[in-house]
């Protein structure tokens, strides 16, 4: 009787073994996916639109001493902190410019409003973060606000790059 229950004793512990789950593999983080970064011209360009913070806004302004509009904004940082020319009202400066889709903005390119009932009648400088700088008329100064705030995510319209 002693060889059946051996015989019995070694088929459970096969049966068991045949029935266990095997070991789930150790699961690998997701990548993350990751964004080229921009160029240093364009980090420049960030740097120098962030310095202009709270300069006054003024139509037709193209320099900070005189006050600025969005276009003269973005004119007067490409040129001096990138050595980019970029000239001509918001519409002729995206017209030049490189689309790109919203998801792949990079710090340093420009983002495109209809604030007037007119295509790419205000421009921006994408700061990173959802964020960018621009000269809005409504505040008189030169500020930061969010690409998803409602008026602008609303008004979006495009955005443009002048860098690779």
């Amino acid at each position: 009787m002693r060889p059946h229950l051996l015989i019995a004793c070694l088929v459970s512990l096969l049966l068991a073994a045949c029935g266990s789950t095997p070991p789930v593999p150790e699961r690998q983080p997701p990548k993350a996916v990751e964004r080229p970064t921009g160029s240093a011209k364009a980090h420049d360009v960030v740097i120098y639109a962030l310095s202009l913070i709270d300069t006054d806004y003024r139509f037709g302004g193209k320099n900070p001493d005189a006050g600025l509009d969005c276009s003269g904004m973005v004119s007067y940082i490409y040129g001096r902190a990138a050595g980019v020319k970029v000239s001509g009202s918001a519409a002729d400066i995206a017209r030049r410019g490189r689309p790109i889709d919203r998801d792949g903005l990079r710090p340093g390119d420009l983002v495109f409003f209809n604030t007037r009932n007119a295509s790419f009648s205000h421009v921006g400088i994408y700061i990173g973060d959802d964020r960018f700088v621009h000269a809005p008329s409504s505040t008189g100064r030169v500020r930061i606000d969010q690409l998803g705030a409602r008026y602008y995510a609303q008004r979006f319209e495009t955005a443009r790059s002048y860098f690779d």
